[in-house]
């Protein structure tokens, strides 16, 4: 009998379970892959923010200066690069948000097991065509001629073209599913007793999403809206394909690693969406939103 309680007795504290050295081996080869492929290429890409080009042989210079970032600062058309840069991705998630929610809502509370796995699916089944093919099929619908030029003729409806409301569009399109899933993620959390209690307590079902659902869900748009807004300021591709001659900071970027070759100002520009999601992170640690990713 002894034997069997000793066989059948809890283990200890290490019972099942990797100890503190065993996690850290097992952490130490993804947490240096980290370092080495992420932070230590930033850090490369802010120490050569500070070098030059020097503008005759077009060699990088190693030498200190900030020739770069008083470029950036006093120079109007990077300033206003800049600008619509950040107000363009506020839009798209602004867009997102108002889309997604009202979607999450029903997956969440009203849609039955067996039709929220489908809308999960439905959700998810963008991602699985190429970024190009989605760009572009939205570039032939603003095109003159396309889809929205051939339905909305007979209404006296044309397409407005290329531009930023083509790129606001299509990057809102693109980035939508990832602010759909964490809203969804959230709404899942929340007790329906609390929505319940709510309406028997006489609230209208506005009140109850503005005053019990809406704040509880908040940290969960804020979670999405770090993809949409990051993933925004980071591209270019979108705005070349529909954008037409409208620029963003990724433009510049590409621009300036590309035909201009002039790598340090290239790495001066990259470090404005860095500095721009770092804030942006740091403000939404204060709402809980990093604990829903």
């Amino acid at each position: 009998m002894s034997k069997a309680r000793a066989n059948s007795a809890p283990r200890g504290a290490h019972g099942g379970q990797p100890s503190g050295g065993a996690t850290a081996l097992l952490l130490l080869p993804p947490m240096a892959w980290l370092g080495v492929a992420y932070l230590a290429a930033l850090g490369a890409l802010f120490v050569a923010s500070f070098w030059s080009q020097n503008d005759f042989t077009g060699d990088v210079e190693r030498v200190f200066t900030t020739d770069n970032f008083h470029d950036l600062l006093t120079i109007s058309v990077y300033r206003t690069i800049a600008f619509r840069t950040i107000g363009l991705a506020i839009l798209v998630t602004l867009i997102d948000t108002a889309i997604a929610f009202p979607i999450a809502f029903y997956m969440a509370k009203i849609a039955s097991p067996r039709a929220r796995r489908l809308l999960v699916i439905a959700v998810l089944m963008p991602l699985w065509a190429s970024y190009l093919v989605k760009v572009y099929a939205w570039r032939g619908m603003f095109s003159t001629g396309g889809i929205i030029d051939t339905l909305g003729s007979p209404f006296g409806v044309h397409t407005p073209g290329y531009g930023l409301f083509a790129t606001a569009v299509t990057l809102a399109y693109l980035w939508l599913p990832y602010m759909i899933l964490p809203i969804f993620a959230g709404l899942e959390r929340v007790p329906d007793g609390l929505i319940e209690a709510s309406g028997d307590l006489g609230a209208s079902s506005w009140t109850t999403i503005r005053q019990v659902v809406l704040p509880l869900a908040f940290p969960a748009m804020v979670a999405g809206s770090i993809f949409t807004f990051s993933l925004t300021l980071g591209d270019y591709i979108a705005v070349k394909i529909v954008g037409g001659t409208s620029q963003l900071l990724g433009n510049v970027v590409y621009d300036n690693v590309g035909a201009a070759n002039n790598l340090p100002f290239a790495a001066a520009v990259a470090t404005i969406p860095v500095v721009v999601m770092l804030a942006y992170l740091a403000a939404a640690r204060r709402t809980g939103a990093l604990e829903q990713l």
